[in-house]
């Protein structure tokens, strides 16, 4: 039977941690900071700040860096939401602006594309960091209890038990 590709890529990475022996609770951890790294609004940034959090923190680096990768097209979504909550939080003027126009601008200008949004840019960080650590603990409460339980169906669990993990 052919599996699908979000199995594949996402689902039995994650079986292979935990027949590795990697607890749920790590691997929720480890996959709830990719999430939420994955998000921060500074497009390029995240492969580096996921690995870092990963050396920090010790968490398991592929299963962060597995979920950043995932999350992409979130991080573009999510980067105007980001920009306007900084706006709020600022009370900054409105920039007028799309996804359209920011990858435009990109593609004729990185530096000029840095210097016109950079204001914007730190104003979504900010509302990223206001957002990112609670965002990243409600993950965690919600993915630990689902991967423990996840090892106790795929049997995983009995063998972590019964002492005959890696």
């Amino acid at each position: 039977m052919k599996q699908s590709l979000f199995y594949r890529k996402l689902v039995g990475p994650i079986i292979d941690l935990l027949r590795q022996g990697i607890t749920p609770e790590k691997i929720a951890l480890s996959l709830a900071v990719g999430i939420c790294l994955g998000v921060f609004p500074v497009l390029g940034s995240t492969t580096i700040l996921c690995t870092l959090a990963a050396i920090v923190f010790r968490l398991n680096l592929p299963a962060t860096q597995l979920v950043n990768y995932f999350v992409y097209p979130l991080q573009v979504a999510l980067l105007i939401p980001f920009i306007r909550f900084g706006e709020i939080i600022f009370r900054a003027p409105h920039v007028s602006l799309s996804l359209a126009i920011i990858f435009d601008s990109i593609k004729r200008s990185v530096w000029q594309t840095t210097k016109t949004y950079w204001t914007p840019g730190w104003h979504a960080m900010i509302a990223w960091c206001l957002v990112g650590p609670l965002a990243t603990w409600i993950l965690y409460l919600v993915l630990a209890p689902m991967l423990r339980r996840f090892a106790v169906i795929t049997g995983v669990a009995a063998k972590q038990s019964s002492g005959v993990s890696a």
